[in-house]
């Protein structure tokens, strides 16, 4: 007697396994699944946050009570233009902005070129770990130390004093020092990585052809790691042209960021259509650092 297979049907596939194929299918669902918290954090977070930015920079602010009045005015953007106090206070933070990020370049780079090209693999690792240590300390901190160390008492005039030389560290120059110190870890590790990619056959090429030092450093290594150093002076220029806790501290000279913070209680509106100054001048600045190709050495 022949017996006759029992036939059974496949085992039903459980929710969990029915949505994981589903996903294979189609990645692009797939995709869109998994960034749509953070795309959504974005912009209700970030691209929200500006948009009511810009919209009380439209309000104006009632004279007598100093209260925010909602209705729409481009007083406050003319305002800023017009009045020599906010030009002078634009120009002076980008000022600054600037002189830091051109002493980091020229204060990073032999350092970089030490680790990627000279340095030992031990004591490459050492450097990383001293550059990246003062980045574990509190901003704050760093900032109170620095105003310490450039007060009338202390480090600088007391190694001054002997000489009969005296320093006036709460000022701008002892700004420029401050920013100076805070970003330089941020300009070092992006030339470092820049310089680290050059190929060593290059400058083996260059010296093959009779190229001296200067020229291979002036004809391969800078063009080389401009990309790196823009996107390093990405950091810098946009760290100091935001701040406002260092300058509080360190000088009584006004910047962008102390006159947001300072007039942000009785001309709300105003502080935030100067506060759009930055972000026009960071948006413009990132532009010409992506068209520089800064994006590829981040």
């Amino acid at each position: 007697m022949t017996s006759v297979p029992v036939y059974e049907p496949p085992p039903q596939e459980s929710p969990g396994r029915r949505l994981s194929t589903f996903f294979y299918r189609h990645p692009r669902v797939r995709l869109w699944t998994l960034l749509a918290l953070p795309v959504a954090w974005l912009v209700l977070v970030y691209f929200g946050s500006l948009f009511v930015l810009l919209l009380s920079s439209l309000w104006e602010t009632d004279p007598f009570t100093r209260e925010v009045v909602h209705t729409f005015t481009l007083e406050n953007f003319q305002r800023i233009f017009e009045q020599d106090v906010y030009r002078n206070v634009a120009s002076r933070t980008v000022q600054m902005a600037v002189l830091v990020t051109i002493a980091d370049v020229v204060l990073a780079f032999p350092i970089a070129y030490y680790m990627a090209r000279v340095a030992s693999p031990r004591t490459r690792d050492i450097l990383v770990v001293l550059i990246l240590v003062p980045l574990w300390a509190n901003y704050l901190v760093k900032a109170y130390a620095w105003r310490t160390i450039l007060s009338e008492g202390g480090v600088i005039n007391w190694a001054l004093d002997p000489f009969g030389l005296h320093f006036d560290g709460l000022s701008t120059v002892g700004l420029w020092l401050v920013f100076t110190y805070l970003w330089l870890p941020f300009m070092i590790l992006p030339i470092y990585a820049g310089l680290e990619r050059i190929p060593t056959s290059f400058l083996e090429a260059s010296a093959d052809l009779g190229g001296r030092s200067f020229t291979t450093f002036a004809r391969v290594i800078l063009p080389l790691a401009f990309p790196a150093i823009v996107a390093g002076s990405i950091f810098t220029f946009c760290l100091t042209l935001g701040d406002y806790i260092a300058p509080g501290l360190i000088t009584s000279e006004q910047f962008i960021g102390t006159v947001i913070y300072n007039i942000r209680g009785e001309a709300l509106p105003t502080a935030a259509a100067f506060s759009l100054v930055p972000i026009a001048v960071v948006v413009v600045y990132l532009l010409v650092a992506r068209r520089l190709g800064a994006f590829e050495s981040l």
